[in-house]
């Protein structure tokens, strides 16, 4: 089990995506760093989310998209030089009693680079050592990046990431396919803010997920719809608005 809780809320790049301002705090929090980890532990929460890409110096940073803010490539920038976030910076900064969702971002580099350098095989050494001390979920859009953990990291649940409009009744079978844990999809892709007579029933398609061993996280929903997807059977959700989530739940 990776959810003790259903639905588990986990915050989106820590407090939301973007720079939100929480409750009580003099100013706005950067998404995917410390401050807003930390602010959405404040709020209640047990569980976050980050995302991990790599650095030119074979380093693993906080970011979602492959650029910095100024327009630099991650990849090409060493970690100090990128002013982002260590991941084992991070680590060590977060209480262990906070369980992390780690998104991994592979890049275009990812294809030609020596095996050595690639974002997977820079991941096992801190992730074997940061699931002794809190719970992880480790996902990602690259199924093989996931096919290559799920070898190194026995023990540390794995989820595929299906990406907007990719619906539940191609992301189950891929995730189930692929022998992974958990099975991440947008809300886009679920049918209730972007109906599609194409799709099964959701929660027909949760169940199948479940009896077929995949927990469910849905990433995105506001307070007004998620308790649709609590309703619909899932597992975990990835919000931006953890308050208000909180408060509709």
């Amino acid at each position: 089990m990776i959810f003790e809780r259903t639905p588990t809320v986990i915050g989106h790049r820590g407090y939301g995506s973007g720079d939100l301002t929480p409750p009580g705090a003099a100013a706005p929090v950067a998404e995917n760093t410390l401050p807003s980890l930390l602010a959405a532990v404040e709020a209640g929460l047990s569980w976050v989310e980050i995302d991990v890409t790599r650095t030119a110096d074979d380093d693993l940073v906080l970011r979602h998209d492959p650029t910095t803010s100024e327009g630099d490539y991650v990849v090409e920038l060493a970690a100090t030089a990128s002013g982002l976030p260590r991941l084992a910076d991070v680590f060590d900064a977060l209480p262990p009693g906070v369980a992390v969702d780690v998104d991994v971002k592979t890049v275009l580099e990812d294809a030609v680079d020596a095996p050595s350098r690639r974002t997977g095989a820079l991941l096992p050494p801190v992730l074997k050592r940061e699931a002794e001390r809190r719970r992880l979920l480790v996902t990602s859009f690259d199924p093989s990046l996931l096919a290559f953990l799920r070898d190194e990291l026995p023990g540390v649940p794995l989820g595929l990431l299906a990406w907007l409009r990719f619906p539940l009744w191609h992301a189950v079978p891929a995730a189930a396919g692929l022998g992974l844990d958990a099975v991440g999809v947008h809300t886009g892709s679920c049918g209730i803010e972007h109906p599609d007579t194409r799709l099964r029933p959701l929660e027909h398609c949760v169940d199948v997920a479940h009896k077929a061993g995949l927990e469910t996280v849905v990433w995105c929903p506001t307070a007004e719809t998620a308790p649709g997807y609590a309703a619909a059977g899932f597992d975990a959700m990835v919000v931006n608005d953890v308050p208000g989530v909180l408060a509709a739940l």
